[in-house]
């Protein structure tokens, strides 16, 4: 699916529910960002479930901003979770030759489908250098 077709999708739907790394799609994306703001005034529910995460605080205020949604609207559509309540959501990913061609997949992390969803040259190379931080954290050297 193309991410036209999603706006398409979430155009139509009368209630969303969301789980997200970072909001990334709702506040930064413009896009959909334009959609989410089109369709809170159509009355299209949304839900959240997120990671109690910096970024994500961040965000939630641009979203309060950006959408003009109270401090109430937060706490009765949003679900703020301890980051590893949100495992059961993940995809596995896979980054390949990550520092020549980078190339970064994810498929749903247990099922025997063959879907794979490829991800762009910068996003992969984000994805790469957020793989490269965390190893170099915690085993504190490069992998």
């Amino acid at each position: 699916m193309t991410f036209k077709q999603l706006i398409k999708l979430e155009n139509k739907a009368k209630e969303i529910w969301v789980i997200s790394p970072s909001l990334h799609y709702d506040v930064e994306h413009k896009e959909f960002s334009e959609l989410v703001s089109v369709n809170l005034g159509e009355s299209t529910k949304y839900k959240y479930i997120v990671p109690a995460t910096a970024q994500v605080e961040k965000n939630i205020q641009l979203f309060k901003k950006r959408f003009n949604v109270t401090e109430q609207d937060i706490a009765s559509n949003f679900l703020i979770l301890p980051a590893s309540e949100i495992n059961p959501f993940l995809m596995e990913i896979a980054i390949y030759d990550a520092s020549t061609d980078c190339i970064a997949c994810a498929a749903p992390a247990a099922d025997d489908s063959d879907e794979v969803i490829v991800f762009r040259g910068a996003t992969a190379k984000k994805m790469a250098k957020d793989f490269i931080a965390l190893w170099k954290k915690y085993k504190r050297s490069r992998p």
